[in-house]
């Protein structure tokens, strides 16, 4: 921890379209404004021949030189909440190279409902459930947190980490390029310069329809020198983009289910990020709160980095005594496992656990006299482990000899604070242990696999659900079959030779079958250890 004398800790919004920066001093935060005096910057960075461009001068050049300007997505101190482990990692990795020393990962509902509840803590010890709603230019976010005094904790999460104000441009620009086919017949979808030019007028005309009920797009010499010009209705834009603004509204009534919290239990309702400004959005998240008043006491564009700063401050002793008393729980957003058996998911850490947290679980060999496990580490909500996200694997060698069930392989997942994940194992006896940190960058999970892992792992429910069923049976009759085993093995002095040989023929019999049926449905895998229990079980109980 950094003392005082350090210099000023400053908390950085990195936003896919908008940055802000703000900074505690004199006791309360200040968003800090850039060169030309706007309280948050365009999240660009452009290139010409001579120089490096960013910000508002970068986006003005878009326009001109489309190709030579990059959007920074991975420099962030803030993540959204629906960011894996990997991706975590690579965002404070993407910091340290950058220069910055990253003091902590802090999700952004979590950021945000530090701006909402710094003061609030102060005046009231009730406990309030507030929902954050945060909808940016590509991320959208719904978290429910439980606000105490001096404590912030995350129940839930749910989202789309490629939901946001950029798609519901996309949706105009669509439209108007559609438009100027019909007028016009010419396609300006192979022309970047125009296109360019026609998003940045639908962003204004978004931006616009916030407060009017209708807005003109005119762009002069949109292509081969074709003026364009079109009128666009809030009713239309709302039209455009119904499906996306109701997809929002469905993560949060799933975001209530995985905190099993009624709607009528929600406090607060509080709207972050620039797209929370469309009256439509707004509307639909009324409705389903049933008339709520949402809140709107802070600024939905400075939020973020209001509370990243806070969270600075408390990190390098800069605070006052009041938010050096706060405490922060996260959670995580996907659940986390390892592979055991025939590939099935063995969840260590659930979905929406509350962070730095760390769990221990007991496994064992599976075959007789292993000497080497393979701990495969995987992400996602999936049954079967391949059907997740592998974040990583390593090998715990050097196991004694021994029969299948004996050895003891304690494996342990630690996450921190920030979300990053170290897993070991250790086998008691000989005092072995392993471990890793997942840190590959090539393992970062992509926005697009984020999403359609969550999306599968709702729409297969049932899938996994026989997958499951098949796991139980399949593990139930490997476990019996093992277990008679050992208990011939306890007493063979008891049972005359040939009763003994044969015992153990069925028993390797059994063992074949089950290594040859892997594929089999659960129902065979419960009927083979029903016919082997008739078999076994009255003359083993009478030995």
């Amino acid at each position: 921890m950094a003392g005082k004398g350090d210099g000023a800790a400053i908390g950085i919004d990195l936003g896919t379209t908008y940055s802000c920066v703000a900074v505690w001093q004199r006791d309360r935060v200040e968003i800090i404004p850039n060169d030309q005096g706007n309280r948050i910057t365009p999240s660009y960075v452009a290139f010409n021949e001579n120089e490096c461009l960013i910000g508002d001068a970068a986006k003005n050049v878009v326009a001109r030189n489309p190709t030579n300007t990059v959007f920074v997505k991975d420099a962030v101190i803030t993540v959204p909440a629906y960011f894996s482990d990997s991706q975590r990692r690579v965002t404070k990795e993407a910091g340290i190279i950058s220069g910055l020393n990253v003091l902590h990962i802090l999700v952004e509902p979590t950021a945000a409902a530090i701006a909402y509840g710094l003061h609030k803590k102060y005046s009231s010890s009730v406990v309030k459930n507030v929902l954050i709603f945060d909808l940016g230019g590509g991320t959208f976010d719904v978290s429910l947190l439980t606000l105490g005094k001096s404590s912030f904790e995350v129940m839930s999460t749910a989202g789309d980490t490629h939901l946001g104000g950029e798609d519901f441009d996309n949706r105009m620009v669509d439209y108007f390029v559609r438009d100027f086919n019909i007028r016009h017949k010419k396609d300006i979808r192979d022309n970047p310069r125009a296109l360019t030019r026609l998003r940045t007028a639908c962003e204004r005309a978004k931006r616009n329809l916030s407060f009017m009920a209708d807005t003109t797009i005119g762009i002069d010499c949109l292509y081969d020198g074709i003026d364009f010009e079109s009128k666009m209705t809030r009713a239309k834009f709302e039209e455009l983009n119904m499906d996306l603004f109701e997809e929002c509204i469905g993560h949060v009534g799933k975001c209530l289910k995985d905190a099993k919290m009624d709607k009528t239990s929600v406090h607060d309702v509080v709207l972050v990020g620039g797209s929370t400004r469309i009256p439509k959005v707004q509307q639909l998240l009324q409705d389903f709160f049933k008339g709520k008043e949402l809140c709107k006491s802070i600024h939905p564009d400075e939020a973020v980095a209001y509370g990243a700063a806070v969270q600075a401050a408390i990190l390098t002793g800069q605070g006052n005594q009041e938010i050096q008393d706060l405490v922060l729980c996260d959670v995580t957003p996907l659940s986390l496992g390892v592979c055991v058996g025939e590939d099935e998911m063995s969840v260590m850490i659930p979905r929406n656990t509350t962070i730095p947290n760390r769990k221990e679980k007991r496994f064992t060999t599976s075959r007789d006299d292993e000497t080497r496990e393979t701990i495969k580490v995987y992400e996602g909500e999936r049954c079967r482990a391949s059907d997740n996200i592998l974040l990583g694997a390593f090998v715990l060698s050097g196991i004694p000899p021994a029969p299948r069930g004996i050895p003891k392989i304690t494996v342990c997942f630690d996450i921190d604070a920030n979300g990053i994940l170290t897993v070991s194992a250790q086998e008691k006896t000989a005092g072995i242990t392993n471990s890793i940190t997942i840190s590959n960058v090539k393992d970062m999970i992509s926005k697009h696999e984020i999403d359609k892992l969550l999306q599968e792992a709702e729409r297969l429910k049932l899938e996994d659900a026989e997958h499951k069923k098949k796991f139980d049976e399949m593990g139930s009759l490997k476990n019996y079959i093992y277990d008679t085993r050992a208990t011939i093995l306890s007493k063979r002095l008891a049972f005359t030779s040939p009763v003994a040989t044969r015992i153990e023929d069925e028993i390797k019999s059994a063992i074949k079958w089950l290594e040859e049926h892997q594929s089999a449905e659960a129902y065979l895998f419960e009927d083979k250890r029903k016919e082997l229990q008739s078999m076994w079980d009255t003359f083993i109980r009478n030995v």
